[in-house]
């Protein structure tokens, strides 16, 4: 049994969850999770113990000076507290580390009996994959769900993915199985400049989160280091011709996919959730501006009996490199499988 002193009882939490490496391009995911524990002065009450999921060759531990006296940081994941006041208060539990090199069931078990000792209601992990996306259009956020009640009722998809997966997908099928709600939020990263990072993909996951869970999240400096990085990609891109040509096309091809989006319905939808935020929408008003990144979602209803990253980025790599190639940050080309049939690909459960 996991015995939590110190930690006050939560109001209506959410555990939000991020990995570094295979589930992480761009740094988005763990970027993202990184700004809410900063913005929100997160209070870390727990960590997990490195010895028993990471392999310290793959995970190097760092040495560093401490006041003259050699000290070490080992590899791990650890969870962390931040309280939202205001009108409809709700405390969000942070998970961030690095995704674990063995015992994802245990790893997945240890994190479940936080979440029950703290009365979770849901929870959701982010993750961000490289696909065939331009960088000059709005990110997109695939969210999805094992649960097809949840998918019905938030307006989500239910996972069809088949293949190869990351501690996200574990993490998720774990949730399904103890009954817990659980959602994954995959941002898509352009694999043409997948160095991390990538502030306009973190801005993408905080804004569909943000609908999710009916919060509202300060984004400091987040929005200006988007359209900083985003510059800075068409600048390198119009210094070569090819690249220039390839994100074209890849802009044709996702505005014709797009086309039969632009329905009644889906422009309905977008006016609503200008009117939510300019309004103030649900949970605590935060200065400094709010996600922008186009995206939908519905708040998670509560029971009615509730890092920064700027920088030029990097010179962008010609096509999509060899199909089903892999690297750190998942794979070169999308690995969610075959398309829907509006032209979109599946995320990874």
């Amino acid at each position: 049994m996991i015995e939590l002193e110190g930690v006050p009882e939560l109001i209506d939490p959410v555990m939000v969850a991020a990995f570094e490496g295979w589930n992480d391009a761009g740094d988005a995911a763990s970027t993202a999770v990184a700004h809410l524990d900063r913005e929100w002065k997160g209070e870390v009450f727990a960590a997990l113990d490195a010895e028993d999921y990471y392999d310290f060759q793959v995970n190097r531990p760092t040495v560093y000076l401490d006041g003259g006296v050699r000290k070490i940081t080992w590899p791990t994941t650890r969870l962390s507290v931040v309280r939202i006041g205001g009108e409809k208060p709700r405390d969000l539990v942070l998970v961030r580390g690095i995704e674990p090199s063995m015992r994802w069931r245990s790893f997945c078990n240890e994190l479940l009996g936080f979440a029950h000792e703290l009365g979770v209601e849901m929870v959701v992990i982010l993750g961000a994959l490289l696909g065939d996306t331009p960088h000059t259009r709005p990110v997109p956020v695939s969210g999805v769900t094992s649960d097809t009640d949840l998918a019905r009722t938030m307006d989500l998809e239910e996972t069809r993915y088949e293949g190869p997966t990351g501690i996200v997908g574990i993490l998720q099928e774990a949730c399904t199985h103890a009954g817990v709600p659980a959602v994954s939020l995959w941002a898509a990263v352009p694999h043409y400049v997948s160095q991390p990072p990538n502030p306009k993909a973190t801005l993408a996951l905080l804004n569909r989160l943000e609908d999710l869970i009916g919060l509202r999240i300060p984004l400091g400096e987040l929005a200006e280091d988007a359209r900083a990085w985003q510059l800075g990609v068409d600048q390198l891109a119009a210094e070569d011709s090819e690249v220039a040509e390839y994100v074209q096309s890849l802009e044709e091809a996702r505005d014709t996919a797009e086309l039969p989006e632009a329905s009644g319905e889906a422009i309905a939808r977008e006016f609503e959730r200008y009117l939510r935020r300019r309004d103030g929408g649900p949970g605590q008003a935060a200065p400094g501006g709010h996600a922008t990144e186009s995206g939908e979602g519905s708040s998670y209803l509560r029971d009615a009996s509730g890092g920064r990253g700027g920088g030029r980025p990097q010179r962008p790599a010609r096509g999509g490199g060899e199909p089903g190639k892999e690297s750190e940050q998942g794979p070169a080309r999308p690995e969610q499988g075959p398309d829907n049939e509006d032209g979109s690909a599946d995320s990874e459960d």
